[in-house]
């Protein structure tokens, strides 16, 4: 097999690729020669990459075959198995995976985000109308990782005058590629929070997680502490799809004043959003029994890795599918990934871009780059690192 000469899949591990390059050429490349391609091992376990819409597809709604418990991430062979594995939300499989689910479904379904909308929509404002007051800011700092970090914190029971604390300690995490876990501030205080909802119980979810149990058995502290530290982790991918938005309307300016014009294009430019950003770029599964994706066999304890945004560029599945479109209809990105595993903060993470979207349509006259965009060095998530912009109210 000839790989395009500057065309490796092998570059996919490299955090510099999607930083300052294209991976989205290599992705390219994969779909139509090497769908299912086996990299060797290294720093990294080897494994197996899937590049094609319906393999995804198929590994997400198949955790029999597809396990998640050993982990989601591609980690260094030096580091181990994923701590979390079989514990978090993220890192189990059914049927522990479902009841988990169970305990933290009502915090995140439609009725419970429709009441947290006018949370938002205060929120938004506030952090909005500081960068307009300032003339400057960066989107990605000020005001969408604000924004993800504050709303999961009312949902978990972080009281407001702790959210700034809590901001801080994630930003030191996701700036150093390091895990909330290590951070021993981060997990004191929720040691802390933990302790006084086992005592005084409140309308939060910290408090179903520290009363409730799963086939009679209450969860240990580490379960309860590791699936803090996930949901909180996940605002990371929340913070980089609103920023990620905000820049790909900014770069196409033209579905911007489609979308001042046309108010009624706000919920598909929200999924057109999802699907062009893919902030989650892989997601790693071990295979648990021998099977075979598109005549190859792939063993049992071999690891597969999906590229979520190779998926949702799939010219098999979406006209013109490297063309940002507002107006994309049918959209069926996998962003959000699928089956067992389908983001619990989906609900969630569409009233927030369809409120910050609104917010500054209706607020902001002027709203341009300010300087040079900086990506995020990283195989795990996509997206912006910094977008500095220059904005003034109407």
């Amino acid at each position: 097999m000839t790989v395009t000469v500057g065309l490796r899949p092998e570059q996919l591990v490299d955090p510099g690729l999607h930083a300052t390059g294209d991976p989205h050429e290599v992705w390219r490349w994969m779909r139509a020669h090497a769908p299912v391609h086996h990299h060797e091992a290294g720093d990294l376990p080897a494994f197996w990459s899937l590049t094609r819409y319906t393999d995804i597809r198929s590994v997400y709604r198949d955790p029999g075959t597809f396990s998640s418990a050993r982990g989601v991430l591609l980690r260094p062979v030096a580091m181990g198995e994923d701590p979390g594995g079989g514990t978090t939300l993220a890192l189990t499989d059914p049927p522990r995976h479902k009841a988990l689910r169970g305990l933290m479904a009502d915090w995140f379904s439609t009725r419970a985000v429709r009441e947290l909308e006018g949370y938002m929509r205060d929120a938004i404002r506030a952090v909005l109308a500081r960068a307009v007051e300032q003339g400057t800011c960066d989107f990605v700092h000020d005001i969408a990782g604000r924004i993800s970090l504050y709303v999961i914190g009312r949902i978990l029971g972080v009281p407001p005058k702790d959210h700034e604390d809590l901001f801080r300690w994630t930003n030191e995490a996701f700036l150093a590629h390091t895990s909330l876990a290590a951070h021993h501030r981060f997990m004191a205080y929720f040691v802390d929070l933990m302790d006084q909802r086992l005592e005084h119980p409140t309308d939060d979810l910290v408090t179903s997680l520290v009363h409730g149990t799963i086939d009679g058995e209450p969860l240990t502290e580490e379960e309860i502490l590791l699936n803090c530290e996930n949901l909180v982790g996940a605002t990371e991918n929340g913070r980089l799809a609103l920023a990620g938005g905000m820049l790909a309307l900014l770069e196409h300016p033209g579905e911007l004043r489609r979308l001042r014009e046309d108010r009624s294009l706000l919920p598909g430019a929200g999924e057109e959003i999802l699907r062009w950003t893919s902030s989650a770029t892989h997601s790693m599964r071990t295979v648990t029994t021998p099977t075979v994706v598109r005549g190859q066999r792939i063993e049992a304890g071999e690891r597969v890795v999906v590229w979520v945004p190779s998926g949702n560029r799939d010219e098999e599945i979406f006209d013109h599918a490297d063309r940002f479109d507002i107006g994309r209809a049918p959209n069926r990105h996998i962003a959000l990934a699928a089956g067992e595993h389908f983001c619990i903060g989906s609900t969630l993470a569409r009233a927030e871009m369809r409120i910050l979207l609104t917010e500054i349509l209706d607020t902001v006259g002027r709203i341009e780059l300010n300087g040079p965009v900086v990506r995020l060095r990283s195989i795990h998530v996509a997206g912006p690192e910094s977008i500095p912009l220059s904005l003034a109210g109407r």
